[in-house]
């Protein structure tokens, strides 16, 4: 597949590496595609610049974020959950309609410190911002309630552990599924929520995920539902 990934930080760096990786063609969205490469500042999360994983990962073609989805089959949205809209107004909704765009972002807000709250949650979330806002794309929540090393490597943690899937277009859930299990997830750990309407709950998983990593001292983990027998 073409594959748009929209964000360039850690986590837009390891999904698209992982991508490739799975043979598809990459391309990575950003402001001025100059100007992120120009950056020598590290990243905090990975403590290398961008211009030295981009050379490291020269497969991954950066471009501005209008250019970027154009020719694409699926659109990943890797942003901050408060750049989200802006991001993909960006990116333009008309060269976006009819698009699957897979939301992987959360509506975390750090502006009073740590932990962080959420910006929206309750009765409206991002995923449901974003398909409200842009009706035309065919949203997909899927992949925020673990860190990107886990959803990128499923098999890193030891036995069946899960990842939620929530949108209204049923062939772009199956599409999403797909790539779920060629990135090595199991059908059977993947749970169809429902509609878009059920990012609510995923998103407002964040603020327990985010204690769960201060209490365990790693981010190396995820949720397992347990059913009865």
């Amino acid at each position: 597949m073409n594959i748009t990934v929209l964000g360039t930080g850690m986590v837009g760096q390891t999904v698209s590496k992982r991508l490739v990786e799975l043979g598809h063609k990459v391309t990575m969205g950003t402001r001025n595609p100059d100007t992120t490469l120009s950056r020598t500042e590290p990243d905090r999360m990975t403590g290398i610049t961008f211009s030295d994983w981009h050379k490291a990962n020269p497969q991954v073609c950066l471009v501005t974020f209008s250019e970027s989805v154009k020719g694409a089959d699926l659109i990943i949205n890797a942003t901050s959950g408060f750049a989200s809209l802006e991001v993909l107004e960006l990116a333009g909704e008309a060269a976006m309609d009819g698009k699957v765009l897979l939301d992987i972002s959360n509506p975390l807000d750090f502006s009073k410190g740590l932990p962080p709250s959420l910006f929206v949650c309750n009765t409206d979330s991002l995923g449901e911002q974003i398909q409200n806002r842009f009706p035309g794309l065919k949203v997909v929540k899927s992949l925020n309630t673990m860190n990107v090393y886990i959803q990128m490597n499923p098999g890193s943690l030891p036995g069946d552990h899960n990842v939620f899937v929530s949108g209204n277009d049923l062939e772009a859930k199956a599409m999403v599924k797909e790539l779920l299990i060629s990135i090595g997830w199991r059908e059977q750990t993947i749970i169809d929520l429902g509609d878009i309407t059920s990012a609510r709950g995923t998103e407002m998983l964040l603020p327990i995920w985010v204690r769960l990593w201060s209490t365990l001292g790693d981010i190396n983990f995820n949720f397992h539902i347990q059913r009865a027998k």
